[in-house]
């Protein structure tokens, strides 16, 4: 076991790969990071749409039952 151990080498090609799959699972964590901040950023973004659609519909509803008719014109016979 002893002399195994005195003879090992390092193989660059291994070494080459591990280095390339702790460079995109790096990359892979650093995009899986900015995608939770997408989405945290989108969930934000539609609870503020929905908010005001809900304001916007109350201003509608509000104002569609309070308006108030056009004055009517009388009516005027044809000449």
């Amino acid at each position: 076991m002893w002399l195994s151990t005195l003879n090992w080498r390092r193989d660059p090609g291994i070494e080459n790969e591990i280095e390339q799959y702790e460079q995109r699972k790096m990359q892979h964590e650093q995009r899986m990071k900015q995608l939770r901040n997408e989405t945290e950023q989108l969930k934000s973004e539609n609870a503020r749409l929905a908010e005001l659609n809900a304001k916007l519909d109350a201003i509608l509803f509000s104002s569609a039952t309070s308006s108030t008719p056009p004055p009517s014109t009388p009516d005027k016979p044809e000449t």
